[in-house]
């Protein structure tokens, strides 16, 4: 099925903690490179206009199908009560495993996370997904040998970043965080890039492939959760100033030193498979498509719309190109169009494309208003890091964080471990009482936690 990696990549909840844009700044998107993941999380920032440079950027060639992940998600213990607050947690019970009412074992629980439980079950997807999740962030920004040590480091941290998200997520239902409306605009997102009629069909795909429903929509629900959750308590106390950026860019100048490029968005219409007949219908289309961007509408959105390209869930962004990375023919066209122009529809084996020059760079020192959303990233990233581990440490040390043995390493730490117990009730330990305030992160903490 076409749409098998996008549908099955959503129910793993992926979290990138230290990668939140800035409220009020405009720092620029990920370069989309070949084969990008497939998901397209709501916006929580405006993108900004001037995509930045990206070493290795895609070709325009159809990009493989991955098999669908099928495993079906394991049981789990239900909940004996409702789930208790992050800053001021019920202790729950200790018992490691989930059981039947003949006592066989159904599932092993590695962590607790106050009244929420993590499943051995779910670690190892989590675990599983690692690599696609870095090829996915690491594409043509890494070495191979980078790329290992990032698979294997979120491999590593797998439990401790399992954890996090949960921390996330009922401190965003503490703070009464009400993100339903954000849930159906992704879903009809969703539909849309996958060119689905209504909804009806969208849970159809999604249970077809052996994916809950309702599991897939909670986690959507939790990552937007937990996005507005960090904005709200980190990324709104990070403050960047002009002063702070010019000074960097004075400093790194000669990292902006670059030959001429073109940052590049298409729209692709496939014809591959179709029949003869529906050729002339499928170039209509293109040029319709094509006359709707001429008149004013957003790029970015008719390539969501329209296009059956691998980069349509980006907006079509292809990422930036030299001299001499495009066919002749192409570099031709885009080297002598300036910023925001559109190419005619250009006819190729595979389809119509049409392309839009997002950024034209001139050889040589980049101006500081042309690189000034870099640097607001790289600033904000510096920043960012050390505030979300100290953020994180402090829910910690508000929660009741337990973890089996074995499993410590890799969690992050937590309050205690879970014991190994027989089926018979165990008197339910104390726990110290926590302040009920969780303290914000100052605007210049700088210190990350360990």
């Amino acid at each position: 099925m076409r749409n098998t990696l996008f549908l099955a990549g959503l129910l793993i909840l992926t979290l990138p903690l230290l990668a939140q844009n800035p409220p009020g700044q405009q720092p620029p998107p990920p370069t989309p490179k070949e084969n990008p993941p497939t998901q397209n999380p709501p916006a929580q920032t405006q993108a900004p206009q001037n995509p930045q440079p990206n070493p290795n950027p895609p070709v325009l060639e159809k990009p493989q199908e991955a098999a669908p992940d099928e495993d079906k998600q394991d049981k789990k213990e239900p909940a004996a009560a409702p789930a208790a607050k992050t800053a001021a947690p019920k202790t729950p019970a200790t018992n490691p495993v989930v059981k039947t009412g003949e006592g066989k074992t159904v599932e092993e629980i590695v962590a607790r996370v106050n009244n929420e439980i993590i499943t051995r079950s779910e670690l190892e997807k989590a675990r599983a997904s690692a690599e696609d999740e870095s090829r996915a962030e690491c594409q043509g920004r890494c070495t191979p040998e980078q790329l290992q040590v990032a698979i294997e480091d979120r491999q590593k941290f797998a439990l401790r970043d399992l954890i996090d998200q949960s921390l996330l997520s009922q401190r965003g239902k503490d703070m009464g965080i009400n993100v339903e409306g954000d849930v159906v605009k992704q879903l009809d997102q969703i539909r849309i890039q996958n060119k689905l009629p209504d909804m009806d069909a969208l849970e159809r795909a999604v249970t077809s492939q052996g994916i809950n429903w309702d599991d897939f929509k909670t986690n959507i629900r939790n990552r937007i959760l937990t996005q507005s959750v960090i904005g709200q308590e980190v990324g709104r106390h990070i403050t960047i100033g002009h002063e702070e950026e010019m000074k960097y860019y004075s400093e790194h100048k000669s990292e902006f030193v670059r030959p001429e490029q073109v940052a590049l968005s298409a729209i692709e219409i496939k014809t591959e498979g179709k029949k003869e007949s529906e050729i002339p219908t499928l170039k209509e289309k293109a040029n319709t498509v094509r006359k709707k961007a001429l008149d004013g509408e957003d790029f970015s959105e008719l390539a969501k719309r329209y296009s059956d390209g691998s980069t349509a869930a980006q907006g079509g962004q292809l990422g930036v190109y030299k001299r001499g990375e495009l066919s002749k023919e192409l570099e031709d066209t885009v080297f002598v169009m300036k910023k925001n122009q559109l190419t005619d529809v250009i006819e190729t084996k595979s389809g119509f494309l049409i392309l839009k020059v997002m950024e034209h760079y001139a050889e040589g020192e980049q101006p500081f208003d042309v690189v000034e959303p870099e640097i607001q990233e790289r600033l904000y990233s510096q920043r960012m890091e050390p505030a979300m581990r100290e953020y994180l440490k402090t829910l910690r040390e508000q929660s009741y964080v337990v973890v089996k043995p074995n499993y410590q390493e890799m969690s992050g730490g937590g309050n205690s471990e879970i014991e190994e117990v027989s089926t018979s009730p165990e008197a339910t330990k104390e726990k110290k009482s926590h302040k009920l305030h969780i303290p914000l992160i100052p605007k210049h903490k700088s210190q990350a936690a360990t």
